[in-house]
């Protein structure tokens, strides 16, 4: 049963000695997972509390606390944003409830911040470097999950073979991400530290500034375009090459060139988890949510490579045309020469050779646009919201 904010400020007392909370509200979070609430107590202070629903949020939670330990003086000075601080835990049953001393700003949703400043997007591209720039052994240290680049891919094709089970992903979508996710050149990254649940519920702002990163349950090494699944979801190309530039700017070390269409794919493979997810928690209305949600990409983007393969036809038949022209024989003249051979002036005819190779580009082009996910910024992904990423 769903914990109210007053029921959670009572909680908090018991977490947090001395504590007296004299107003609560609701707070943004995982709401399958957590009842969450922020305290106001009667000197003006704020406060964050966390209550997890089953066992597997609150094993999350002891995780997080985990990991906000390692964050040692040294590394939180280094950072351009807080990281939060907790102020006492409570256990009941099997489940432990956390308070946190809460970060200055306020959560946006992802309209908002794509529309924000340049400003923002400076802040939030910023932000992503300082905590792909993380040294390994936060990670390493605090027995946290690590996988290279290969073992991330291999996780990601058993997840597309167990969603492939349920019988209900549609066989456009199965075949794009197999490829994509069968195609080498695309998952070469130098692992990093990955945030791994952040989203807009996760990124307190404040005046065009990100004044604190939340919700570190995932942390781990692996790919960095995981924290850009849920930017490319946006659909807001700009805001996303904006970030991108400035991210690009503050690492340490150059990202490397698929990152985005990463981003894209994984943000379309969270729906097909999702489902997943909802299928084994027996929910039928978030399982109807999620074929809906997966059927209509796949309409657009069968929808996309028609009007690519449409665009190409038309782009080769006025090749064809213009070349036709250009063959055009200009005069044929009787040479004055004593071996009488025409001499004939023609227009430059492409090498035969190359000719063929363009044709060859061409069409794996056309392949991997369809099984890939090159065009990042055509193929709308319907975002998930915070609730219904775990």
């Amino acid at each position: 049963m769903r914990r109210t904010p007053l029921e959670l400020a009572a909680i908090a007392t018991a977490a947090v000695p001395g504590l007296s909370p004299t107003a609560a509200a609701h707070s943004p979070d995982d709401d399958a997972d957590f009842d969450s609430a922020l305290l106001l107590d009667e000197d003006g202070k704020r406060w964050r509390v966390r209550s997890p629903r089953h066992p597997e949020a609150s094993t999350r939670l002891e995780t997080e606390y985990m990991v906000l330990r390692a964050f040692a003086p040294a590394i939180r000075a280094e950072l351009p944003f807080h990281v939060p601080t907790i102020a006492g835990t409570v256990r009941q049953g099997a489940l432990t409830t956390f308070v946190y001393a809460h970060m200055q700003g306020s959560t946006l949703s992802i309209e908002e911040l794509s529309a924000g400043s340049p400003a923002l997007a400076r802040e939030v591209g910023t932000a992503l470097a300082a905590v792909h720039d993380l040294p390994l052994a936060l990670v390493t240290n605090a027995d946290l999950p690590s996988y290279s680049a290969n073992e991330f891919r291999q996780r990601k094709l058993n997840e597309l073979d167990q969603a492939a089970t349920t019988g209900k992903i549609p066989a456009t979508l199965l075949r794009r991400w197999e490829h994509a996710l069968e195609d080498v050149a695309l998952w070469r990254f130098n692992p990093s530290v990955v945030h791994g649940d952040l989203h807009e519920d996760n990124l307190m702002v404040q005046d065009d500034t990100v004044t604190a990163l939340t919700g570190w349950t995932d942390l781990r090494i692996g790919d960095p375009a995981d924290d850009f699944a849920w930017l490319v979801a946006s659909n807001e190309a700009s805001f996303v090459e904006a970030v991108l530039s400035h991210y690009t700017q503050a690492r340490r070390e150059l990202p490397d060139a698929h990152l985005l269409r990463r981003a894209a794919l994984l943000a379309e493979f969270a729906l097909a988890q999702y489902l997943v997810k909802a299928m084994a928690a027996g929910h039928q209305s978030m399982t109807t949510e999620a074929e809906s949600m997966l059927q209509t990409l796949a309409d657009d983007i069968d929808e996309q490579v028609r009007r690519d393969q449409e665009a190409a036809q038309a782009a080769a038949e006025a090749a064809e045309e213009d070349n036709a022209a250009k063959y055009e024989v200009v005069e044929l003249k009787t040479s004055d020469s004593s071996d009488d051979k025409p001499a004939v002036s023609v227009a430059a005819i492409p090498d035969a050779e190359s000719e063929s190779s363009a044709e060859g580009d061409s069409g794996r082009t056309s392949v991997q646009d369809d099984t890939s996910t090159a065009a990042i910024s055509v193929v709308t992904v319907t975002p998930l919201h915070a609730a219904e990423r775990h």
